[in-house]
């Protein structure tokens, strides 16, 4: 069982940035692949990016390649999400996740947190 928690949402301005985190219990974090997902109103919950057990591999959504980097502390249990120039568009619930497998379907993954809202005014 992993137990995730998400932190760092918030109101911020179109180009601003923040950092999300999510904390996980328990003492196999390291095992497990680490996902980052979100969900705005009205639409359906969609892969924002994921990073392999040892942070070798990432993957991101196309959407925001460039401008967010997914990054983990496997000595802290933490993954961390670390979103620049921020659009309105990527106005949503954030969710981090775990799986077993290097995945970006949702589906997939096993763990899921609470989300935290990210807002970006314009």
């Amino acid at each position: 069982q992993v137990q995730l928690v998400e932190s760092g949402g918030g109101l911020v301005q179109a180009g601003g940035s923040l950092r999300l985190s999510c904390a996980a219990s328990g003492r196999t974090f390291s095992s497990y692949v680490m996902g980052w997902f979100r969900q705005a109103p009205g639409k359906e919950r969609e892969f924002v990016a994921a990073i392999s057990w040892n942070g070798g591999r990432r993957y991101y959504a196309d959407s925001v390649k460039g401008r967010f980097t997914i990054s983990r502390d496997n000595a802290k249990n933490t993954v961390y999400l670390q979103m620049n120039s921020l659009r309105p568009e990527d106005t949503a619930v954030y969710y981090c996740a775990a799986a077993g497998i290097v995945t970006i379907r949702e589906k997939e993954y096993d763990y899921w947190g609470q989300g935290t809202q990210v807002t970006v005014s314009s």
